[in-house]
């Protein structure tokens, strides 16, 4: 699967989103950002990455990259995102492309798009005719080619692309953490972008970071492999390995981290076969934890009287307990798995009554509350 959407390019992209910050405060680094740019472009990297949601960093790519490159030597994403909390109506969500174009001064938008759409935001899209306006964008000249992020279930993203033809790439989770975790499905869903030919774009290939620092018995996997290599280098060549693959973001924070991916993306070799298998062995290892033993059956969800998404919960669950990010299970709690929260559970029993696995889903769920909650 080809695409011709970028040319010419490190198949490395930056992501505006994790900007560095001025020491004891929220407020970007632009000067620091401004060289990490710099560095950037001077290895051959071209595509980059915003959105009107992302605070602060509209502002800082016009300061960094905008004002100070010509704009035929660079792509630009960014993104409308028709979700309650970034807009209250159908004009909110359709001017944002305007406070876009004038927050960074870009002129247009190399690529634009649809924002992490799950089964919470999809109908406003809808609703809101956002399809049609992107094309109406495109042909004003504003876009240049529009696609969608996506954060639900491959059966989701069959029928939004089945729907949208037209749609010209699409931006997915994609990791070795979550390649076959049942809520992200990342491998799933990769696949069913595969089967409809169209270019991946790919997000998140370091977890937020996880992947960068990962559990010990998978660092003993990759250090046993290669002492020399970081462990974001395994991550993000994996994602990159992956056929269809168009670019792959990475949200940079430090200089440190630019120069760490520059050495092993400006001139990208794909993962090896051995490669691959230290990659398996890994994730392999990631799994040896105290974990929820639920496979996502979802027997046990049709019954519930309180439509909790049993299974949904418990890979959250399951994240955190892997690597121990609080706030980030918690984050991830609080919109991921949908329906009612663990706290919610009256105890009925007729999930445990289902369950394959014979779980014991009440205390889990108390377990959960507890933690999450």
């Amino acid at each position: 699967m080809e695409n011709n959407l970028i040319d010419n390019s490190m198949k490395l992209g930056f992501g505006m989103m994790r900007l560095p910050k001025i020491e004891g405060s929220e407020e970007i680094d632009v000067e620091q950002a401004k060289q990490m740019v710099d560095a950037f472009m001077e290895a051959g990297g071209k595509y980059f990455d915003t959105a009107y949601v992302y605070v602060g960093s509209e502002a800082a790519t016009k300061a960094a990259l905008c004002d100070r490159y010509p704009r035929d030597s660079y792509y630009l994403a960014n993104k409308l995102n028709a979700s309650d909390f970034a807009c209250k109506s159908e004009e909110e969500a359709k001017n944002e492309i305007n406070v876009s174009l004038e927050r960074t001064g870009a002129g247009y938008f190399d690529f634009y798009l649809l924002h992490g759409i799950d089964s919470g935001n999809k109908e406003k899209y809808d609703k809101y005719g956002i399809w049609d306006y992107m094309k109406s964008l495109k042909e004003e000249g504003l876009i240049r080619h529009y696609g969608f992020s996506f954060h639900d279930s491959p059966e989701m993203l069959d029928e939004i692309l089945t729907a949208h033809p037209d749609a010209e790439f699409v931006q997915l989770q994609i990791n070795y953490s979550d390649w076959d975790d049942p809520l992200i499905a990342s491998r799933q869903c990769y696949e069913v972008a595969t089967r409809h030919g169209i270019p991946v774009i790919v997000m998140e290939p370091v977890k937020g970071g996880t992947l960068a620092d990962p559990p010990q018995k998978a660092k003993d996997v990759m250090l046993a492999a290669n002492p020399d290599a970081s462990f974001a280098s395994w991550a993000i060549r994996f994602a990159a390995s992956l056929p269809g693959v168009m670019v792959v973001l990475s949200g940079m924070s430090d200089m440190a981290q630019m120069k760490d991916n520059l050495s092993f993306m400006q001139e990208f070799h794909p993962l090896s076969d051995e490669e691959l298998n230290v990659v398996k062995e890994a994730r392999e290892a990631l799994l040896q934890f105290d974990r929820i033993a639920c496979t996502s059956c979802h027997y046990c969800s049709p019954g519930c009287p309180m439509e909790i998404h049993i299974p949904e919960i418990f890979a959250v669950m399951n994240t955190y307990k892997m690597f121990g990010d609080l706030k980030e299970a918690r984050n991830a709690y609080s919109w991921r798995p949908g329906g009612e929260k663990a706290s919610a559970c009256i105890q009925c029993g007729q999930c445990e009554d289902a369950c394959p696995q014979h779980l014991p889903i009440i205390s889990l769920l108390e377990e959960v509350a507890e933690t999450l909650e």
